[in-house]
C-alpha cells in the first residue's frame, strides 16, 4: 500500500457508490490521477446503488426506453408534493434539467436500461430502469473505472478529513484493518453516504424507537466522514430524524435486505397495527408518490411494526416480496397465524367492507373508488376484503438512507462556517437533505447522485489543476 502514500493524488474519492464512481469517471476522464476509497470489501462495493432500480429523468420527448414526456415543471410538482416545499428549488431544478443530460451518459459509460417491468410502481414514463437492476449499473462504473487507471481500494475506511485553513490536504485512512495511514490529495469528493448503518446515531435522533427500525440499504453507510466533517464546522443541512424509509417486509434481515424486501401491496390492502386498527388511508396518492411515507407511518405504531391484509382478488396486482405471503382460509385464522388479536381484525375488516361503495377499479391509476363512513377513509381502490384466501404480510420501517447532511452549493461544493470550501465537494446521499427536505419520490436518489456526482468531479478536475498550478509556484 505505501505507493498510495508517495503521491500526491489529484482527486481523492471517498466513497464507492453510483455519485462517487460518477465523480471518479468524469475527474479521470479530464486526465486527472483519481483514488476512490470504498469502505466495504470488493463483494459488497457500490453502497445503496447495489439495490436501486431506477432512474427518474426528465425528458422532453420519448428518450431510450421512457416513453412520451416528462417536463421540469411536472418533475418539479412531484418532488414539492412528496417534500412538500421542503427543499432547495434551486438544487432541485439543477438536478431535474441535469437529469436529462445523465441518461445518454449513463449509457455511454456502459449502464443499459429496459422497459419497466408490470408491478414497477407504473414508471415507465418518469424512471428508466437498469437491465440487471443497480449491481449491473455499479459493475459497469467499475469496468470503466478500470479502463480509466483509477485506483480502488476496498475496505479503506476514511477516519478523519484533514482541512486546515478552508482547504483540503489529506485523509486518513485505515485499509482493511490495519493501521492508519495518510493519503494527500490536491482535492476531494465526499461520496460516503448518510449515517443509518450507526444504530446508535439513529436512536439518539429518534429515541429507542429507532432500534426496532430496519436498515434495507448497506451497512457499511455509518456517517463516519459526516460527523467528521461536522465535528470540523462544515455546515449541515436536513433533518437528522428525516430519511427515507419504506415499510419493508418484517422477516427481512436487521442490514441490507435491499429492494426485494419492499412491499408494495399497501394501495390494495387494509393495513393495521397490533392491536388490528387500521391507522392511515392506504390509497392517498398512486404508490410512485407515497410508499416513502409508510416507514415513518409504521414507525409511529407501537412496537414499530404494522399488517397489510390483502384477499384473492389483489394478490397478483404488485410486485412481491421475496418472502411468501402468510396465507389463510379466513381472516380468523390469518390474525392467529400473523399474532393479531381475531376478533379486533374481523371487526376493523367488517367496517371497512361495510364502508366500500360500488365503483370502477382501476389498479394503475387514481380510480376514486373510496370509502364512506369510516376512518380513517380509504380514497382509492377501496374494495371489499371477502374473497379467500386471505393474505398478509407484516412491515416493519425500512431505511434506505438519512437526510442530514453536508450543505452544498450549485458546484457540489462544501462549505464550512458559511464560506466555501477551497478543494472539497460533496455528492450523493452525504448532501441529498440539501434538496430532499423530508419524503421521496422513487428514483430521485439515483438522480441527486449522478447530477451531483458528475458536477463534483468535473469541479474537482478542475480545482486540482489550480492545486497543482498552486503547489508548483
Amino acid at each position: 500500500m505505501s505507493a498510495l502514500t508517495e503521491t500526491v493524488w489529484d482527486v481523492v474519492v471517498v466513497g464507492g457508490g453510483n455519485a462517487a464512481l460518477c465523480a471518479a469517471i468524469e475527474a479521470a476522464e479530464a486526465g486527472r490521477r483519481v483514488i476512490i476509497l470504498e469502505g466495504a470489501p470488493k463483494t459488497y462495493r457500490g453502497g445503496n446503488s447495489r439495490h436501486t432500480r431506477n432512474f427518474r429523468c426528465m425528458h422532453r420527448g420519448p428518450l431510450s426506453v421512457l416513453t412520451d414526456s416528462y417536463e421540469e415543471d411536472e418533475y418539479l410538482d412531484d418532488l414539492l408534493r412528496v417534500t412538500k416545499g421542503n427543499t432547495d428549488e434551486n438544487l432541485a431544478r439543477l438536478a431535474i434539467r441535469t437529469s436529462e443530460q445523465c441518461l445518454p451518459w449513463m449509457e455511454a459509460h456502459g449502464v443499459r436500461f429496459q422497459p419497466s417491468l408490470s408491478g414497477t410502481l407504473s414508471l415507465g414514463r418518469t424512471n428508466a430502469f437498469f437491465l440487471g437492476g443497480g449491481k449491473a449499473l455499479v459493475n459497469a462504473y467499475y469496468n470503466t473505472a478500470a479502463d480509466l487507471g483509477i485506483e480502488v481500494v476496498y475496505e479503506a475506511q476514511v477516519a478523519h478529513v484533514e482541512i486546515e485553513d478552508g482547504r483540503f490536504n489529506a485523509v486518513e485512512v485505515e485499509i482493511a484493518g490495519g493501521a492508519k495511514q495518510r493519503i494527500e490529495g490536491r482535492t476531494v469528493v465526499l461520496a460516503s453516504g448518510g449515517f443509518q448503518g450507526d444504530i446508535d446515531w439513529l436512536a439518539r435522533a429518534w429515541g429507542p424507537a429507532a432500534r426496532n427500525f430496519l436498515i434495507r440499504g448497506t451497512p457499511y453507510n455509518r456517517g463516519v466522514v459526516l460527523k467528521d466533517m461536522l465535528d470540523q464546522g462544515a455546515d449541515s443541512v436536513g433533518d437528522p430524524t428525516q430519511c427515507h424509509a419504506v415499510a419493508i417486509d418484517g422477516r427481512a434481515p436487521k442490514f441490507d435486505g435491499g429492494i426485494v424486501t419492499r412491499l408494495d401491496c399497501v394501495p390494495f390492502s387494509v393495513v393495521v397495527n397490533k392491536n388490528g386498527e387500521r391507522f392511515y388511508d392506504e390509497g392517498e396518492d398512486v404508490w410512485p408518490k407515497r410508499y416513502a411515507i409508510w416507514g415513518r407511518l409504521v414507525a409511529a405504531q407501537p412496537d414499530q411494526v404494522a399488517y397489510s391484509i390483502i384477499d384473492s382478488k389483489s394478490a397478483n396486482l404488485f410486485m412481491p416480496s421475496v418472502f411468501p405471503a402468510v396465507e389463510a382460509d379466513t381472516l380468523e385464522g390469518l390474525a392467529e397465524k400473523m399474532g393479531l388479536p381475531a376478533e379486533k381484525l374481523r371487526q376493523t375488516v367488517g367496517a371497512f367492507n361495510a364502508a366500500c361503495r360500488e365503483g370502477n377499479f382501476h389498479p394503475t391509476e387514481l380510480d376514486g373508488l373510496a370509502t364512506e363512513g369510516v376512518e380513517p377513509q380509504k380514497t382509492n381502490w377501496a374494495r371489499p376484503i371477502t374473497d379467500p384466501p386471505f393474505y398478509g404480510y407484516s412491515l416493519r420501517p425500512g431505511v434506505t438512507f438519512t437526510y442530514l447532511g453536508l450543505k452544498v452549493d450549485e458546484t457540489a461544493r462544501v462549505t464550512m462556517d458559511g464560506r466555501k470550501l477551497e478543494n472539497v465537494w460533496a455528492a450523493g446521499e452525504i448532501m441529498a437533505g440539501s434538496i430532499l427536505g423530508e419524503g421521496y419520490l422513487a428514483g430521485f436518489g439515483m438522480t441527486i447522485g449522478t447530477v451531483f456526482g458528475r458536477i463534483a468531479g468535473q469541479q474537482a478536475a478542475q480545482g486540482a489543476v489550480r492545486g497543482e498550478n498552486s503547489h508548483a509556484a
